[in-house]
């Protein structure tokens, strides 16, 4: 088979349908295979998945498995809420991991090396088609074709090829929605005198009226990681040139003084304007599947870009398992049918959540006031926002869990505004 895309998901789904017995040819556009881009947070139901993998440890080894997760306002720095990762592995068995992006794909494509995957670059994948009558397998098979003209023929491709897919316009004629923001990256090094007073331990966000700032702690406690993020004035007026660096050091003026002291330590040469798409729910179009952003790349705002990536691998992989015979043919058809019949429906929920979780982070006025009431009011060991996503993966409709329950921001009981002295 074929896997298209030699990002994260495609990796993982390369190296997922190889344990199951497949061989599977990667093609990747780039010369070399590799990952920009810093940090990423890999939640429990991603590192369940890299434990029945194997990789676990190694994944481990090269990341920061943190105690805690506080949220801070961003404009006066205090407290709202946090979560304990170390319960929170207790509570889902998996730990809450963060990882440099770089590492986490490095892991995966010596999985992929050390399990046989054809790995092939310089394939620029410029269409896809299904045809029949391919080596006589049943419900035929399907046919990429290559920048230079080249075709590869499997009885399935998935097209793990990310925001501006290809194959997607077999299935549905839309774009990548901008939503208008914009994140700035940059990794400091430990011996520098920010990094001394950060507890490294923790992921911190630092949320404010129209941007947040993120760090943690990289390769074992080497690195501080940043993300600074805001709305572009620029983009919101129709400018193709916005998110440059003026318009993120104006947007985070508002900021208390931690947040501002980090700006001076991102990379100010690129960033990275933020797309989704609206939700989809067919992914499969005869022997050719979508897989990763291909299918839903989501806001960054709940962390799940490259673990619903890495899920819908593994899902794939656990229904060739369950579909195929003992002559080591795999009933496709079913297969696909049963991917595509759980995975479009959860990531819709986490596109969606990401969408809100983002306008949440950057109200101001008094919804910022009634967020942060409700904020400060949750139990540090409530889960009842994240117990949908971090337990263990649905690989069946029924399996999926009920969402959360939204709470208002109505809801917030207000303290009374202070009477000014000798005021009757």
């Amino acid at each position: 088979m074929i896997v298209v895309g030699g990002g994260i998901g495609g990796l993982g789904a390369a190296y997922s349908l190889t344990r199951q017995g497949l061989a599977v040819r990667l093609l990747e556009s780039a010369p070399a295979f590799g990952e920009v881009g810093a940090g990423i947070q890999l939640a429990p139901n991603c590192t369940r998945i890299l434990d029945d993998y194997g990789l676990l440890d190694e994944a481990k080894s090269l990341g920061v498995v943190p105690d805690a997760m506080v949220m801070r306002d961003a404009v006066d720095g205090t407290e709202l809420t946090r979560l304990d990762l170390r319960h929170l592995e207790e509570r889902y068995g998996y730990p809450y991991l963060v990882i440099h992006r770089s590492d986490l794909h490095g892991l995966l494509l010596r999985a992929c090396e050390r399990a046989g995957v054809e790995l092939i670059n310089n394939a620029k994948v410029t269409s896809y088609e299904n045809y029949e009558n391919y080596e006589n397998t049943d419900g035929g098979g399907a046919r990429v074709t290559l920048a230079n003209g080249e075709t590869h023929a499997a009885g399935v491709v998935i097209a793990a090829d990310g925001l501006h897919s290809v194959a997607r316009k077999l299935l549905v004629d839309d774009q990548p929605v901008s939503s208008a923001y914009v994140a700035y990256r940059g990794t400091v090094p430990a011996e520098q005198p920010r990094v001394k007073s950060v507890d490294l331990s923790e992921v911190v966000v630092y949320i404010g009226p129209r941007c947040h700032f993120v760090h943690y702690g990289l390769r074992g406690g080497e690195l501080l990681n940043q993300v600074a993020v805001f709305e572009s004035p620029k983009a919101l007026a129709g400018q193709e040139d916005w998110g440059t660096p003026d318009e993120l050091d104006a947007a985070f003026e508002g900021t208390c003084d931690f947040v501002r002291e980090g700006l001076p330590y991102m990379w100010r040469d690129k960033w990275w304007r933020m797309f989704d798409r609206d939700p989809v729910m067919t992914w499969v179009h005869g022997r050719i599947a979508l897989l990763g952003d291909s299918a839903h790349p989501p806001l960054q705002y709940i962390a799940q870009g490259a673990i619903m990536a890495i899920e819908d691998g593994w899902v794939l992989g656990e229904h060739v398992a369950r579909n195929r015979a003992e002559d080591g043919t795999v009933d496709w058809t079913t297969a696909l049918a049963a991917y595509e019949a759980v995975r479009p429906e959860h990531c819709r929920r986490v596109l969606t959540t990401s969408r809100k979780w983002g306008e949440l982070w950057h109200l101001d006025g008094l919804a910022r006031e009634q967020r942060n009431v409700l904020l400060r009011a949750r139990d540090t060991y409530d889960y009842s926002f994240v117990d949908w996503l971090y337990g263990p993966t649905a690989l069946t409709p029924e399996e999926e869990p009920e969402l959360f329950t939204p709470i208002p921001l109505s809801s917030a009981q207000l303290p009374e505004p202070a009477q000014a002295v000798g005021t009757p």
